[in-house]
């Protein structure tokens, strides 16, 4: 080949090719080398935005008029209820196939012994589900009820809810029945509360040294 069909082949170092149509000169990387890019940038001009136009000084979302930026007991419930609903069947399932392993334990690997575990599994998982499910109804639905009764919304709603539905839930007990599961409602829902507050108690404290 001829040294002018050499120099205007794409990706060589003459100054032909595509830039010469245009009043224009090609250069190598190697030719480009120490040549500082002033007002440059190796960047696409639609890459290369500015960084304060990333950083979000208002809401995220457009909210209407008058509501809340977190979301309520209401919109909680939902995911409270088939959280614990999951949560129960997930133990449940696993406490079954314990049960269900140690009960048939003398028999061998055989099919009557695996229909047993399979449902003692079934059993476990169901009842787990519903204890947690109906427990977690309960304290939904009193979280609601004390919320838009007292119109506020703080740590006060959550243990009285707490308390009445471990109350409701042992009610068939008798009153020693219903005793034990308030208190044990108030416990678990004053232990939560603390949990919640914890940094904020803990920044309390430290401030109150200084």
């Amino acid at each position: 080949s001829s040294p002018d069909m050499d120099n205007n082949a794409p990706g060589s170092g003459g100054k032909g090719g595509f830039g010469s149509l245009f009043g224009g000169s090609e250069y190598s990387n190697t030719e480009l080398a120490g040549v500082p890019l002033t007002g440059m940038s190796p960047l696409s001009p639609y890459l290369n935005v500015d960084p304060r136009y990333l950083v979000q000084d208002t809401d995220e979302f457009i909210l209407p008029t008058g509501a809340s930026k977190t979301r309520g007991r209401f919109e909680l419930a939902f995911f409270t209820i088939g959280g614990c609903c999951i949560t129960g069947a997930a133990f449940g399932t696993v406490n079954g196939l314990r049960m269900g392993l140690k009960d048939t334990r003398e028999m061998g690997w055989t099919k009557p012994r695996n229909v047993q575990i399979l449902n003692m599994v079934t059993r476990q998982g169901a009842s787990w589900a519903n204890t947690l499910g109906s427990v977690a109804l309960l304290y939904s639905v009193f979280g609601v009820a004390i919320e838009k009764a007292r119109g506020a919304e703080d740590d006060i709603n959550t243990v009285a809810a707490g308390t009445l539905t471990g109350m409701l839930f042992k009610s068939t007990g008798g009153l020693k029945g219903v005793a034990r599961g308030g208190l044990a409602g108030l416990a678990l829902s004053g232990a939560y509360a603390l949990y919640s507050n914890w940094d904020h108690i803990r920044g309390g404290s430290s401030s109150s040294f200084y």
